[in-house]
């Protein structure tokens, strides 16, 4: 792809986040949903998938692997499959609006890790445009009818792992000097055999309701139709992660919450109030003025390199 400029590949890859993530979020409540398929089962099958995409990827001359050690690897593996997990389990658990809208907090909670623990630091405008975004999700939350306690809590607990797991993406990417598809490659494996030894505990394995239960055939192409679109997920959540940044990465996120949103009202009849919409409006205006002053700041350098003699 070396012949595609630069802007073009960014371009093409937010693409197909934004196509793959739209769809991942539809098929899997409609598993959950019309289905009952098993929670845990469905991310081990995105994981397993994952991983073998990544194999025919390298055996196809994308990209080689690089040997790296384990130990090296296991911290982004456990959050990998928490962040997959939790954010399953509040999709599950909550409407699509208040899913989608509980992730807008993986934002602020970046800013905050990234300020205290790595010392970057971001300029007051930046995060004063965090303030509309965490009171739209508040609004959101407080005024909808189908609210539960479990779901909310499934909710922050994946706020809380996505957002340590993004930054370590773009930390071990810089640090172990691997792309995405090489880091990738090693994590998901890892990934999967830590389910399969979770899910006996949590969910039935053979029979009703089990990975290996009497499923239709539509029901088994559903299921693997989710775990390829989950593998274009993962993946471009590296590539653009390495490429850009955990918080550009999150507020480009945020633009897909108005399509979801409309699906879940069309799709599975949830519910919209009046304050849901100002909450969701609160929102988009925190993204956009953060878009604004992104691109302004960008000018601003661009310019300075221009007058440098």
């Amino acid at each position: 792809m070396g012949w595609i400029p630069a802007q073009g590949r960014l371009a093409a890859g937010l693409l197909v986040n934004l196509a793959a993530s739209i769809c991942i979020v539809f098929l899997n409540k409609w598993l959950y949903v019309r289905l009952g398929f098993p929670n845990l089962s469905l991310t081990l099958v995105h994981f397993a998938i994952t991983w073998l995409g990544l194999y025919l990827c390298q055996a196809l001359g994308a990209f080689s692997p690089k040997s790296l050690q384990p130990a090296q690897v296991l911290p982004l593996a456990l959050s990998f499959c928490g962040f997959v997990v939790f954010t399953n389990l509040s999709l599950q658990s909550n409407t699509i609006g208040t899913y989608q809208l509980a992730k807008a907090m993986t934002t602020p909670v970046i800013v905050v890790i990234q300020s205290l623990a790595y010392g970057k630091t971001f300029p007051l405008r930046i995060k004063l445009t965090l303030v509309p975004i965490t009171l739209g999700v508040f609004l959101n939350s407080y005024y909808d009818v189908k609210f539960n306690l479990l779901g909310m809590a499934f909710a922050t607990l994946g706020v809380l792992v996505t957002s340590l797991y993004q930054v370590w993406v773009g930390a071990k990417q810089h640090e172990l000097q691997v792309n995405s598809m090489q880091l990738l490659y090693y994590q998901a494996p890892m990934s999967s055999a830590m389910l399969l030894f979770i899910i006996p505990f949590f969910e039935p394995v053979f029979g009703e309701g089990g990975i290996f239960g009497p499923w239709t055939l539509s029901a088994v192409i559903m299921v693997l139709l989710s775990g390829i679109i989950a593998f274009m997920v993962n993946l471009s959540i590296y590539w653009i992660i390495g490429n850009t940044s955990p918080v550009t990465y999150n507020m480009f996120g945020h633009f897909k919450f108005c399509i979801t949103l409309l699906g879940g009202c069309l799709l599975f009849k949830d519910p919209l109030s009046v304050n849901q919409g100002l909450g969701i409006l609160c929102t988009l205006l925190g993204i956009l003025a953060y878009t604004h002053f992104k691109l302004s700041e960008q000018e601003s350098s661009k310019s300075k390199l221009v007058q440098r003699p």
